[in-house]
């Protein structure tokens, strides 16, 4: 990687640590491990957003049969 692409960031002891527990393998770059856990975010927030339209859909269903019955849980 051409040294102007490559940047110095400070983090504190602790995330440092909680980086190196995560790592895939042993040899794994901090800017891989970081990349993959970006990853890992980005598709759980595809999967959170999935799951929230099919709630509604399913909840405008029962509304318009006038079922408000899973509301005591809700």
């Amino acid at each position: 990687m051409p040294k102007s692409e490559v940047t110095t960031i400070q983090l504190e002891r602790s995330v440092l640590e909680a980086l190196k527990r995560v790592k895939r393998y042993p040899r794994e770059t901090y800017s891989e491990t970081i990349l993959n856990l970006i990853k890992i975010a980005d598709e759980t927030r595809e999967l959170e957003t999935f799951v929230q339209r099919v709630q509604e859909d399913r909840m405008k269903q029962l509304w318009e049969k006038g079922d408000y019955s899973g509301w005591e849980h809700a």
